[in-house]
């Protein structure tokens, strides 16, 4: 069993009376159900507000330090925590109080005594909504990820580089200090996708992808441009790391062949560098047009190299 399902299998018990405690212990237990138990109403708030917090709780309803009610009121006050199906045990009956209960935050109620197998019926409908719940938001977080993200590579997609191109430009104008961009271009790409298929070409894509990802920093980031183009933004950088970075790129490639279903490939990239500085602050465009320039120079130079934008041409572009 994983952590995650320990943690998912877990539940707690927060009942003051021992003989009702244990008694409700022994059953969760013999229905595979991992059971913390609380004493008291403060007990249970916090094992519910733990890291470690089970994702079912049966909550006595009359409890010291805090009633059941009130646990409910005090974890629902906590939205951006994880989920707790909660079920409140009660001997109240009336009408008043049970919805007292259920608009204190709880999901479900039993009265007491109650029958065992109802208990345990109840808990699987708990647990199936758990399960629902977190089936959602599993697709929830996928369909940001896919949002943000290039299906191909998994680097950042095209939108997201030129987002955080134009915050860093954000930052740069406020704070001063430099920053760098790298384009990078698969050299002889073309060639692969025609003589070897594109599902190798896409297999170079992917093992490109992550050997340049391996050789940024944590607050870099890397994303697919378009076709075999990528493109790093690279935060407080100057020139000699912006070059150093390239060249950790370079050397990620040339150090061994891409392995495919067809056999190693040996497979380079070309490298152009913009910098943005506190003396010549560019706009986002600006940038990103000075390091294609660099791209093609390095590209008519031989490729497999990188090239830095020059003072000529920042000069040209002015």
């Amino acid at each position: 069993m994983t952590d995650t399902e320990k943690i998912a299998n877990r539940i707690l018990v927060a009942e003051d009376d021992p003989v009702s405690r244990r008694m409700l212990e022994a059953f969760l237990q013999k229905w595979g159900y991992q059971v913390v138990t609380a004493v008291d109403g403060l007990d249970a708030v916090r094992i519910l507000e733990s890291d470690q917090a089970p994702s079912l709780a049966i909550l006595d309803w009359m409890m010291p330090g805090l009633e059941g009610p009130e646990v409910c009121q005090r974890v629902r006050a906590q939205p951006d925590r994880p989920y707790v199906y909660i079920l409140l045990l009660t001997a109240r009956s009336q009408r008043d109080d049970l919805l007292r209960g259920l608009d204190s935050g709880a999901d479900d109620y039993l009265t007491k005594p109650f029958d065992t197998q109802e208990l345990r019926a109840r808990l699987r409908v708990g647990q199936r909504i758990l399960d629902l719940q977190n089936g959602l938001i599993a697709a929830r977080e996928e369909s940001s990820f896919l949002a943000a993200h290039d299906e191909l590579t998994g680097l950042a997609n095209r939108r997201v580089v030129l987002d955080e191109i134009a915050k860093e430009h954000s930052r740069h104008l406020r704070e001063g200090g430099s920053f760098a961009i790298v384009l990078i271009d698969l050299d002889h790409f073309k060639s692969i996708n025609d003589t070897r298929g594109h599902p190798t070409g896409d297999a170079v894509l992917k093992q490109v992808s992550r050997r340049m990802a391996s050789c940024v920093r944590p607050y870099d980031t890397v994303g697919r441009y378009g076709g075999e183009e990528f493109i790093v933004v690279a935060r407080s950088c100057d020139r000699t790391g912006a070059m150093a970075l390239a060249d950790r790129i370079l050397n990620s490639l040339r150090s061994a062949p891409v392995e495919t279903d067809q056999g190693p490939l040996e497979v380079t990239v070309s490298c152009g560098v913009a910098i943005s500085t506190a003396a010549k602050p560019l706009d986002p465009q600006e940038l990103i047009h000075l390091a294609d320039e660099a791209l093609y120079r390095a590209k008519n130079l031989g490729r497999n190299r990188s090239e830095l934008a020059t003072e000529t041409q920042l000069i040209g572009s002015s």
